[in-house]
């Protein structure tokens, strides 16, 4: 009776500890997305798109933090296809990014399920297709990760949020746009801008004297927007998980990639106003308009638009110097976000990454310090975890700028983890460039004009830089960051801007060290597809 008591016991106490488990588990959420081509009329024409569950744009991610999220998603299209989640870190989870360095691409007529976890995020973000020119189509939504109830936001909770996806839009599809790269041609300045997959219509509507957040994505693919709204002002709260400063803007802008969650107070008289989206750097401006309604007004909005930026470049250098982190405030968990003095820490690497536009047998090619790189059969995560010979070697390219002539290739740089890196963007062309490093996000301690140097990091800000995933690079001009490699795994560095990104400027960083751990790399995922090289164990 003694041992059957213990035994007894024993199980109460393991069923206890399993229920407790159970309930501590963060919360999953499901989703099935299937993948069509559809018809939309988008610019007062019918236009092929791409479709998510019938959607265009997706659907959002409406989540918490720490939560898990499971994506199954149903390729219907009649050619591979991958989705990416736009500043997601997929903490020991890189199987999960859906870029082709990573990932084998679903092919037609099948499902792949994605399952990574939210870990230690807040914030506003993104998923887009990774896969061909597939971004220029649609395939892309919101991506947003709320606080947990127990942590506390840097400002007073609004009454209610809208998500924005303002993006560039061409009349000719996506394959045609495909062919004309593949030919060597440069895409022209898009036909348009839309807010949420429209050129005209999109409406937000609130309650006068009440406090609504905006959270607002560049879901484009060439093309850095202004975002403004007429008669009313920008706080900026939070950019791509980082609560920042509090400044007011009349205006911000928004560059490929990037997102941004601003508060608008509607303290103005009850009638509607012009959300307005205009393009930067480019000639034409482009422009459209959606509209903040006020509850109950029956006035429309009023001309003329509230006016914006044009091509004023140092305009937007000084704005971005501007975008500070909020030291003080909490993040995903109850520490301040300053805690964390990048700004003190030795750096160990030093990469400086010079974008060109060439040719390349007679074709335009986009490179980084003379590679264009070329997406090879086999991902490069595969090949690394499986020993695979023949599919890239380390340190190929230079990390510092060449004047030779640029070549085709597989551009990977090696580090190991926790690494501190500096990385300088150096763009010498006269366009601006737009920069994204998956896995993990970094500070941006600096912008300048001219070719950067070393005696630039005098004016480095070290103390209170924002973090954040993509950074603009101003036309000749550089921009400098640094990055804690934390997290491991074969990540892409690459331009936002898709059709550079397309034509090769894009390049790998290999974070590693010799143990073969689950705290620091999940293994493949049971799941996993296998293509080029790469069989199935």
């Amino acid at each position: 009776m003694r041992q059957a008591s213990i035994l007894y016991f024993c199980v109460g106490i393991l069923a206890f500890l399993s229920d407790t488990w159970v309930q501590a588990e963060d919360p999953y959420r499901y989703y099935t997305w299937t993948v069509t081509y559809g018809t939309r009329t988008v610019l007062d024409i019918p236009q092929t798109v791409i479709l998510i569950n019938g959607q265009f744009p997706g659907p959002n991610i409406e989540c918490v933090t720490n939560d898990n999220i499971i994506v199954n998603v149903i390729n219907k299209l009649n050619e591979p296809f991958l989705i990416t989640w736009n500043g997601i870190k997929q903490r020991r989870t890189i199987w999960q990014d859906g870029v082709l360095g990573t990932n084998c691409p679903i092919p037609p007529g099948s499902n792949w399920t994605y399952k990574f976890q939210a870990k230690d995020q807040i914030g506003t973000y993104n998923y887009f297709p990774t896969t061909a020119m597939h971004r220029a189509a649609g395939g892309f939504g919101g991506f947003n990760i709320a606080s947990r109830s127990v942590i506390s936001i840097p400002y007073p909770i609004p009454v209610a949020e809208f998500t924005l996806l303002i993006s560039d839009w061409y009349k000719a599809g996506h394959q045609a746009l495909k062919q004309n790269l593949d030919q060597g041609k440069a895409l022209p300045v898009p036909d348009a801008l839309l807010i949420n997959g429209l050129s005209k219509g999109a409406s937000f509507t609130g309650e006068k004297g009440q406090t609504y957040k905006f959270r607002i994505s560049n879901a484009g693919i060439s093309t850095s927007i202004n975002f403004r709204i007429q008669g009313h002002t920008l706080i900026l709260v939070e950019v791509e998980g980082s609560h920042t400063m509090q400044e007011v803007y009349d205006s911000l802008d928004v560059h490929v990639g990037q997102s941004v969650t601003v508060l608008v107070k509607l303290n103005s008289a009850v009638k509607d106003y012009f959300i307005v989206a205009s393009s930067r750097f480019t000639k034409p401006i482009l422009t459209t308009t959606a509209l903040l309604r006020y509850a109950g007004s029956n006035t429309p909005p009023s001309l003329p638009l509230p006016i914006g930026p044009t091509y004023h470049v140092h305009w937007s250098m000084k704005q971005a110097r501007t975008i500070r982190l909020n030291l003080t405030a909490n993040a995903a968990r109850p520490n301040p976000q300053g805690s964390f003095h990048y700004g003190t820490i030795n750096v160990v690497k030093r990469f400086v990454f010079a974008n060109t536009a060439e040719k390349i047998n007679g074709k335009l090619r986009y490179a980084v310090n003379g590679i264009s790189y070329v997406d090879p059969s086999t991902p490069l995560q595969l090949a690394d975890w499986y020993n695979i010979p023949g599919v890239f070697s380390l340190n190929t390219m230079k990390t510092t700028p060449v004047n030779t002539p640029a070549v085709l290739g597989t551009s990977v740089v090696g580090t190991e983890l926790h690494d501190f890196v500096e990385i300088v963007f150096q763009n010498n062309e006269n366009t601006i460039q737009s920069w994204h490093l998956s896995g993990t996000s970094f500070y941006v301690v600096g912008y300048g004009d001219n070719v950067w140097n070393p005696s630039m990091r005098k004016r480095y800000n070290l103390l209170d830089a924002v973090s954040r995933h993509t950074v603009q690079v101003y036309p000749t001009a550089w921009t400098a960051i640094y990055v804690s490699l934390d997290n491991k795994g074969m990540w892409n560095l690459r331009s936002a801007i898709w059709p550079r990104r397309y034509l090769g400027q894009q390049l790998y960083v290999r974070v590693w060290n010799n143990e073969r751990s689950l705290f620091t790399e999940s293994d493949p995922p049971p799941n996993t597809l296998f293509c080029g090289l790469a069989k199935r164990p």
